[in-house]
């Protein structure tokens, strides 16, 4: 049981390590796959659709840097700016949508990758708190599990 319990503390710390060392190319990442899910945004119901309209309801954001990188799109030729963006879904037509001027008036203008990553920045301290709560928990249960077992060990001689 306590090798067990040493080797996920050893996981865990090690996926911790790699994660705080490699936390700019996740960024750099999640910025180059948000930008290919604009490119390829489409009518469709397809699961990267869907996420980029989730992401831009919730966070009240539009765009990677901003509202205008849907410009250089090829939704916002057929259609606009998605109807994600709006801030108010009864006051955003199609019309407006298509002319970038109008629709900075009816969209969200912040980008989405500054929010996302700052709002996982700012939750980074809660899930680092969990994390080291988790580790003590585990550290005691194998200390815990080494004690019994020495304990069980030195007294089985000892049965009468």
């Amino acid at each position: 049981y306590a090798m067990l319990l040493s080797l996920i503390f050893l996981i865990v710390l090690v996926a911790a390590v790699v994660g705080f060392v490699f936390r700019h190319e996740i960024k750099t990442n999640f910025e180059s796959n948000l930008n290919l899910a604009l490119k390829d945004y489409n009518v469709t119901a397809d699961r990267h659709s869907e996420a980029v309209d989730t992401i831009q309801r919730t966070l009240h954001c539009c765009g990677v840097q901003n509202y205008s990188d849907w410009e250089r799109t090829e939704y916002f030729s057929q259609r606009g700016i998605p109807r994600s963006c709006c801030k108010s879904q009864d006051d955003c037509s199609e019309k407006d949508l298509k002319d970038p001027n109008k629709a900075k008036l009816k969209v969200f203008v912040d980008g989405c990758f500054f929010l996302v990553t700052s709002t996982m920045e700012s939750k980074m301290s809660v899930v680092a708190g969990i994390s080291f709560g988790i580790a003590c928990f585990q550290l005691i249960g194998i200390i815990l599990a080494c004690c019994l077992s020495r304990y069980i060990t030195n007294n089985q001689y000892e049965m009468v």
